[in-house]
């Protein structure tokens, strides 16, 4: 029988050790954003989101442990869901961020439209709604037709791989579509607003970070379809962690160098003299 063992396989140990790492630092770094929660870099574009991103982002990296181990029922079903809706999440946060700066720029113009949108119910509605819509996809999916655990004896002689059904491929590809959709909206709106004249800009970060987890499931998608057994799981359990990785390095990391090392870039005073010169 073959699947992703604790016993048998070093890979097994290597996820895990990469995943509970990968949790370490992004604990650690939501300890520096609450540590320094009232410093401008931090509350800049609504630190709120991004408490709610560094926990999505923690959830991403332990839902690695349902892909290890034996399947079974339970653990396909909650493997194949989570990482989509901890994943729009986080997206959704990201995509949040962006209207935000984009509706903060367009609302300094004076007798402006758009300042009636910049308001603290706005981010959290674009994150409620765009993730509720991938939650209402897979509770449709696990309504009609949810993943199981399937023995496969076809597919290499003498071995049989104990493994994931999808259940519906639609539901499935329809759950990947769509947080595929979210991403491309962040990346094509960060694009468009990461040069505007802010301080607070953080939208060049977001795009870096969108070019990352595009570049990581789509990917992904060929090598997942073109693999068996538990090198197919391997490959599903990388993307998750890498994409979890990129949106870390890419949005955070950046901003911890400046709070550690670059504290005199953390002062509105200075930041707000640069914009005048």
């Amino acid at each position: 029988m073959e699947f992703i063992s604790y016993q048998n396989d070093t890979i097994a140990s290597a996820f895990s050790c990469v995943s509970v790492f990968g949790c370490l630092v992004t604990v650690f770094i939501f300890g520096i954003f609450i540590s320094y929660r009232d410093t401008p870099i931090v509350k800049a574009n609504n630190r709120n989101l991004s408490y709610l991103l560094l926990v999505s982002i923690i959830l991403s990296f332990l839902s690695v442990f349902l892909f290890l181990g034996r399947p079974n029922d339970v653990t396909c079903r909650l493997r194949e869901t989570s990482f989509g809706i901890f994943f729009s999440v986080a997206v959704s946060s990201l995509l949040a961020k962006t209207v935000m700066v984009c509706v903060a720029f367009k609302s300094t113009k004076p007798g402006s439209l758009w300042r009636k949108w910049l308001s603290v119910k706005l981010p959290y509605t674009i994150v409620s709604l765009c993730s509720s819509f991938q939650a209402l996809i897979c509770i449709i999916w696990l309504s009609i037709s949810p993943p199981f655990q399937d023995l496969d004896t076809d597919s290499y002689p003498g071995k049989i791989i104990i493994q994931c059904n999808e259940g519906s491929d639609i539901w499935f590809y329809s759950m990947l579509g769509y947080l595929g959709l979210l991403a491309a909206v962040s990346l094509v709106l960060a694009f468009m607003v990461r040069t505007l004249p802010d301080s607070f800009n953080e939208a060049k970060y977001i795009t870096f970070s969108m070019l990352v987890f595009c570049s990581v499931w789509i990917s992904m998608i060929p090598a997942y379809l073109s693999t068996r057994g538990k090198n197919m799981v391997a490959v599903e359990i990388f993307a998750v962690m890498a994409s979890s990785a990129g949106l870390l390095g890419c949005v955070f990391f950046p901003k911890c160098f400046i709070i550690l090392f670059k504290s005199e870039m953390n002062r509105k005073a200075d930041l707000l003299g640069k914009r005048e010169n």
